[in-house]
């Protein structure tokens, strides 16, 4: 069925991944898994029983794990785990992110190598079905072992603690939920706390976000760019097919092929062929190269991403009673290093951008200054660029790799750590901030598209203006612009003009 999808079972994707947190789709345990997890816990249960030495199952945790623990004690353990390591900090994540941390240890503790029970993963499941999802502070993890401190937050609920929320805005004691709804808390077994809060979930469910904003001012800024392009009067030669070719980068092809598409049959290339211009400043002309490469960083990212999916994070990991592994899938590094790359990506999106706007603001080529009429009375858009430029830089500070640095935690034993979690945070950080200059650029580039009438654009670009001018005016005269940029900011993240996008690239098909 369509609107299942079974958790261990099939691949998880970033579409798929939303679509369950966003209750399109619903996860489900089938019964094969509900059997291989029930298999897996009495391996782990027996192991507690023994007498051999298993890490976090009767040892301690981290430089801990010297330390024996006794049969009896190892629930106890267990629990301590989740509240000893619920150091968290800072304003919670949003609601979505946690629900997908909660949805993405599903999926990997249902692959069956984690000693969990059952119970345990059925109630995780009650919680994502039930959009009741915890509060997770969103500093405090260092990328390995694991998001430790973010997923002891996220599961502290299991047994009673910490808070619940179904708005991402009031938090309620998961006491108080579980009481509500006639569930008692649970009561960890061996190895239970440690699989809870072993794994890459906080850095992976961050990644998600970051893919699917990004990619969606990727696709944005080519349009916003060709918009641009088109007011300034620019060259469509950069474009040309069989130049790209030459140096067949898939970012940069499939960006030309998308600005080729926007300029087809406009009156706007038709009536500068012969001007003399020659060539077109850098963030116009280069257009496929500098957008090409943050696609190709962006592809770089979901392969890792999709593996990250689908992986056991876990440690130890348990095949059967006498095979039990202690190793490293926890670490961050994986999706650290790509996640610093598109932050990379993303700023230089944002830099360009600002150049373009900065170019359709200083009066050549028959726009006027600022964009705006009676220049000196009138600022325009003048004080805009100032704001894309106040962005634009912001995300070049925010720009050096944490996964750059590692501090040792754990008494030494965790002595080289992944800093991905700060990676994924001022990633998302620096997307938010490339929207909104994206918006200011769509707010100028729209404008001045306006002063190069009579003459008429290719029909997706005038469907885009068209669509732009119902919910923002021409502006005439000095007037409060942010309210103008936070309307085009919510067009940007309305996906609306994808929309138009996608419906004449479907005819081209």
């Amino acid at each position: 069925m369509d609107n299942i999808f079974k958790y261990g079972v099939e691949q998880l994707t970033v579409e798929k991944a939303l679509s369950i947190a966003r209750n399109h789709i619903k996860g489900v345990l089938s019964n094969d898994i509900k059997n291989r997890i029930i298999k897996n816990y009495n391996i782990v249960q027996s192991i507690a029983k023994g007498e051999k030495l298993v890490y976090s199952i009767n040892t301690g945790f981290a430089s801990l794990c010297t330390t024996r623990i006794s049969k009896e004690e190892t629930g106890k353990l267990q629990e301590n785990l989740l509240k000893s390591h619920s150091v968290g900090v800072g304003s919670p994540v949003s609601f979505e992110i946690s629900k997908l941390m909660m949805i993405l240890k599903v999926h990997a503790l249902s692959k069956g190598y984690s000693g969990i029970s059952l119970e345990l993963l059925e109630r995780i499941c009650w919680h994502i079905d039930n959009n009741f999802i915890p509060l997770v502070p969103e500093q405090g993890s260092v990328g390995a072992s694991g998001d430790l401190a973010p997923l002891a937050h996220l599961f502290l609920p299991l047994i009673g603690l910490g808070y619940l929320t179904k708005d991402g805005k009031n938090y309620i004691p998961a006491k108080t939920i579980l009481e509500e709804n006639e569930l008692k808390p649970l009561k960890l077994q061996a190895k239970e706390g440690v699989a809870l809060i072993n794994g890459t979930q906080f850095i992976t469910a961050c990644a998600i976000i970051v893919v699917e904003k990004l990619s969606n001012c990727l696709d944005h800024a080519d349009l916003i760019g060709a918009l641009s392009l088109e007011s300034y009067l620019g060259s469509p030669q950069p474009f040309v097919e069989k130049l790209i070719n030459l140096r067949p980068h898939k970012g940069a092809i499939v960006v030309a092929k998308r600005i080729r598409k926007f300029l087809e049959d406009s009156q706007f290339v038709e009536s500068h062929k012969n001007c003399g211009r020659v060539q077109d400043p850098y963030s116009l002309r280069c257009l496929p190269q500098v957008h090409g490469a943050s696609r190709d960083a962006l592809s770089h990212l979901e392969d890792q991403l999709v593996c990250e999916l689908n992986s056991v994070t876990d440690n130890p990991v348990v095949f059967e009673e006498n095979e039990t592994y202690s190793g490293g899938n926890f670490h961050g590094q994986p999706l650290a290093l790509p996640i610093d790359y598109v932050s990379l990506a993303a700023s230089e999106l944002g830099n360009i951008s600002d150049r373009r706007i900065f170019l359709l603001l200083e009066g050549k080529w028959d726009l006027p200054l600022y964009l705006i009429g009676n220049a000196g009375l009138n600022s325009g858009f003048m004080i805009a660029q100032y704001t894309s430029a106040a962005l634009a830089s912001e995300n070049k500070s925010l720009c050096f790799p944490a996964s750059a640095d590692s501090i040792p935690t754990g008494g030494g034993q965790e002595d080289h750590v992944s800093m991905g979690p700060i990676s994924a945070r001022k990633a998302l950080r620096i997307i938010s901030n490339l929207e909104k200059i994206l918006a200011i650029e769509l707010l100028c580039a729209t404008q001045a598209f306006d002063f190069r009438r009579p003459l008429i654009s290719s029909k997706i670009l005038e469907e885009c203006h068209k669509y732009i001018r119902k919910k923002i005016p021409h502006i005439t005269e000095d007037t409060v612009l942010s309210d103008y940029i936070n309307l085009a900011l919510e067009i940007i993240k309305s996906n609306k003009l994808l929309n138009i996008i996608s419906k004449f690239m479907e005819e081209a098909n």
